[in-house]
């Protein structure tokens, strides 16, 4: 029997957190034998803010290394830079023709983002059309996010059924896959909201490529509170990013960190916890490194990926061409 398809993508709009690695990155190493995968540098979503081109290509070839540090293996997964497959927004172009101005102005990425600016571009308002367009080009049927990102997984179900609604079976309607292990890692700064590059407080996240002496100063800095008691529960939630951290670095269980450290103050756990993460990053780093260095590898992987990723797409978009009603060339 075949293997499912999963399908997923990091933006190269800066360098990524601990965050993303915890959360995504880490997790996508073990689906590799289980399912066929797409793993995508998805560099076209990334322009729907103002980037600076040389610093877009720099952070797009540092996620690609960063994939293969992390453990992503070409010879098994489809690894590749989403511009250089132009399907994705064919089928894009395709799929706005039945989505409707509703529907994504009640996207939450988008409502967030017209607060908070006096002009949005067009490219955030459509911003998860061509998310849909991603996931749809390759008949995805597992895509690894977390719960922010469900209403795109929902749009795109969506769009799908209209579409096969219309024209006949031509998509298969993808699912969220929880991540079998991970928690969600919150701002060190604010734990009330997702840790995030694109915070203005640099102390608020743990980049995969800092130094160990910025990471152990960023944890050294850590929000706890004032109990000085070591407790996993609602009240201490700076404590319980921590220790969420502590655990997903250490494979140790919460239990097992809250009683390591019982009548011990936050001092030494966030010590220990600095040795934890540190020493958890520096293969990773390491191995960064000595591949960010060869650039023939890189190129290689990324024309390579392109193709095969290249080869799938157009099988899906000749079909919704065809089923469309236009003249095949």
């Amino acid at each position: 029997m075949d293997k499912k398809v999963v399908y997923s993508g990091i933006q190269p709009s800066g360098s990524l957190t601990i965050g993303n690695y915890l959360g995504a990155l880490k997790n996508f190493i073990g689906l590799q034998d289980e399912y066929n995968c797409l793993y995508c540098i998805v560099d076209m979503h990334a322009i729907t803010v103002p980037q600076e081109p040389k610093l877009l290509r720099k952070n797009t070839l540092d996620v690609l290394a960063l994939y293969l540090a992390a453990g992503l293996d070409p010879e098994k997964s489809i690894i590749y830079i989403q511009s250089h497959v132009p399907a994705h927004v064919e089928l894009m172009w395709m799929l706005n023709s039945i989505s409707s101005m509703g529907q994504l102005q009640r996207m939450t990425q988008f409502k967030d983002k017209s607060k908070k600016s006096k002009e949005v571009l067009a490219g955030i308002f459509n911003y998860p059309v061509l998310m849909a367009a991603d996931i749809l080009l390759y008949q995805t049927s597992y895509v690894p996010v977390g719960e922010d990102q469900k209403q795109h997984v929902e749009l795109t179900r969506d769009l799908a059924q209209k579409f096969n609604a219309r024209y006949s079976d031509t998509f298969v309607l993808p699912d969220i896959l929880t991540p079998k292990s991970g928690a969600r890692i919150m701002s060190l700064q604010d734990p009330s909201i997702k840790m995030s590059k694109s915070d203005p407080d640099a102390n608020s996240f743990i980049l995969i490529l800092d130094d160990e002496e910025a990471t152990r100063r960023k944890i050294k800095r850590a929000v706890t509170d004032s109990l000085n008691s070591i407790d996993y529960n609602d009240e201490q939630v700076g404590l319980k990013n921590l220790i969420n951290i502590y655990s997903s670095f250490s494979g140790k269980s919460v239990e097992e960190i809250v009683a390591m450290y019982d009548g011990k103050g936050y001092g030494e756990f966030k010590e220990d916890l600095a040795d934890v993460v540190c020493d958890g990053l520096r293969p990773l780093r390491e191995r960064f490194k000595e591949i960010r260095a060869d650039k023939e590898y890189l190129e290689k992987v990324y024309k390579e990926g392109a193709e095969k990723a290249s080869y799938l797409a157009n099988k899906t978009l000749r079909k919704v061409y065809k089923k469309m009603g236009f003249i095949a060339k």
